[in-house]
């Protein structure tokens, strides 16, 4: 994520070096015929705090012993045409640059697993004990939001989005249990004290993803905004092939910041 927000910043940076006074008042006078046809533009920055579950919790995992959610940034340009004079009514097209990261732990009964062991080898089956995951996901995502203006200062949005997976990782470790392989009446293999055996899922990830935004944004001065918008994923961040989770996980998150309006 670090390294697509570094770009991004490079080349708005490089542009705006290079232009001079006459193209910044073209620009300007550009915008004010946009906003006259109905247009308004708007870049956006925020951080997002949730969490990549299964919904409703599956019977496999029987306590959450801890959530840590990380840092997550996201930057955002978008363009809003307004559909009626009063500018009540309108529709946004976005390009967000966006990660969603958490960390957990949780005490699991007959999870299905895929362990790498001290040789390099793989031992699947279902694992009871602790288990410790580590999400933290980069994505180039595109809302589609319908606007209704409540007042002058507050406006709501709803609509789908669609997100293509940059960077992705799935990983952890478990600890302070056993793994039955193949099944539930298979061979046991223990794990105590400090004995550890890591995982990894990071190529299973989907690429497309998509789901539903909700959120609304307060208006504080002319062209400064603060905003916050829920997202709730729509199907599986694991590819439809992959059986080893055998239920389905969404991202959810709220997404909280601020956004300058041209």
């Amino acid at each position: 994520m670090k390294k697509y927000t570094i770009i991004l910043i490079t080349l708005l940076l490089a542009v705006a070096s290079v232009t001079p006074v006459k193209a910044q008042e073209y620009r300007n006078q550009s915008l004010t015929r946009s906003y006259l046809r109905g247009w308004e533009y708007s870049l956006k920055a925020g951080f997002s705090i949730g969490g990549t579950a299964p919904l409703p919790l599956p019977e496999e995992i029987r306590k959450i012993d801890s959530y840590i959610p990380s840092m997550a940034i996201s930057i955002e340009g978008n363009a809003t045409k307004w559909l009626d004079e009063q500018k009540i009514w309108g529709l946004t097209l976005g390009l967000r640059l966006e990660s969603k990261n958490m960390t957990t732990e949780a005490t699991v009964k007959n999870y299905g697993m895929k362990i790498i062991n001290t040789n390099g080898g793989e031992l699947k089956g279902l694992w009871t004990g602790g288990v410790k995951t580590k999400v933290k996901n980069s994505y180039l995502t595109m809302p589609v939001l319908a606007n209704y203006k409540i007042s002058k200062r507050w406006k709501l949005v709803a609509g789908p989005y669609f997100s293509y997976l940059l960077e992705g990782d799935f990983s952890g470790h478990v600890y302070e249990g056993h793994l039955r392989t193949p099944d539930q009446t298979g061979s046991r293999v223990d794990f105590t004290g400090n004995s550890i055996a890591t995982y990894d899922f990071s190529d299973n990830l989907r690429k497309f993803q998509w789901g539903l935004q909700f959120g609304g944004e307060w208006r504080a001065f002319k062209h400064l905004h603060v905003y916050a918008d829920l997202t709730w994923g729509l199907n599986d961040i694991f590819k439809k092939d992959f059986d080893t989770v055998t239920f389905a996980m969404y991202p959810i998150y709220v997404n909280i910041g601020f956004g300058y309006s041209f």
